[in-house]
């Protein structure tokens, strides 16, 4: 049994999720949390073949988002609503792929359900970009100039003055890229610069993804800050849920205001080690992390984050 928490109307199907009269979420009457819908398979992409002409790559992609907005309610303590926008493309520049996804979420914990509904599809668009990785023996160096998508699908990129910045479109988004399947985090030492250029607030931080499923959200590591309040956490990703690994922590090692700190994830054997400005901050065992994963880029909240010095030194 499921009732409308505005218009108190009652349904006996718990298969329908929301109310017919004003489209409010349902809640049921046990106080149980609702079951979690199921996505079937993730959205097909078809990426298309591009050919290099001078300096820029021509290319396409097939986007074709499944995602369905769910109106925003106070969340009850003890669960989490995850709703949002959830979109997986393929960009092809040069040989370079990066996936985009973006999804909305309530944060009181690390349980909560995840809602598609498939009834929109968008069109094709065309992205003219260059992406450049520069190899120098066992340090791979990540150009990050090709990641901007300049229509601003699931949220707001640019690339200035050497640095890249990435924003989510609502507070309550997460904004997450990931690079290439050959850009490994197994058994190698990441280094990522990240910025607060406004010092602005954000609830959920911004920083490193590392050991991610190719596919963003599915399988991996975030190790993110909050430079505004000094605050660092861990979070992992499993089928589109967010998971606390690591609470946040106040630390000195962290600049404040708009000054750049460098975030370090090094693994060795079944260990992850995590620094901030060179100094270890914690350990985290590797429990949870996607085999060969990749790295990639994490904002939240609606922060304006600044990312620049990518690179992944092998062990």
């Amino acid at each position: 049994m499921k009732t409308c928490p505005a218009c108190q109307r009652t349904y006996a199907d718990d298969a329908l999720n929301f109310c017919l009269e004003d489209g409010s979420v349902l809640t049921r009457v046990t106080g149980e949390p609702p079951p979690t819908v199921v996505m079937q398979s993730p959205p097909a992409t078809t990426p298309f073949q591009s050919a290099a002409s001078g300096n820029t790559a021509q290319s396409s992609w097939d986007a074709n988002p499944e995602y369905s907005l769910q109106p925003k309610q106070k969340s009850s303590k003890g669960w989490l609503w995850i709703a949002g926008l959830l979109g997986i493309g393929l960009i092809l520049c040069g040989g370079g792929v990066v996936g985009f996804l973006v999804f909305a979420v309530m944060q009181d914990n690390d349980n909560g359900n995840v809602y598609v509904n498939n009834n929109r599809r968008q069109s094709d668009r065309n992205d003219n970009s260059t992406t450049t990785e520069i190899k120098e023996t066992n340090i791979d160096k990540i150009e990050l100039s090709g990641w901007v998508d300049p229509n601003g699908t699931y949220g707001k990129t640019e690339f200035s003055g050497g640095e890249f910045f990435m924003t989510s479109q609502r507070s309550d988004y997460n904004f997450v890229l990931v690079a290439k399947p050959q850009y490994s985090t197994e058994n190698a030492k990441t280094n990522l610069t990240v910025s607060n250029p406004d010092d602005g607030t954000t609830n959920l931080g911004f920083g490193l993804v590392f050991h991610s499923n190719p596919q963003p959200l599915q399988q991996g590591y975030a190790f993110l800050i909050d430079s505004k309040r000094r605050r660092y956490r861990v979070v992992r990703h499993e089928k589109l849920k967010e998971h606390v690994v690591a609470n946040w922590k106040v630390s000195n090692a962290i600049k404040t205001g708009s000054a750049a700190n460098t975030l370090s994830v090094e693994h060795k054997g079944n260990m992850i080690d995590l620094f901030i400005n060179g100094q270890l901050v914690t350990s985290i065992p590797n429990t949870y992390g996607y085999k060969n994963g990749v790295a990639g880029l994490y904002s939240g909240g609606g922060v304006r984050a600044g990312f620049k010095d990518f690179e992944i030194r092998q062990q």
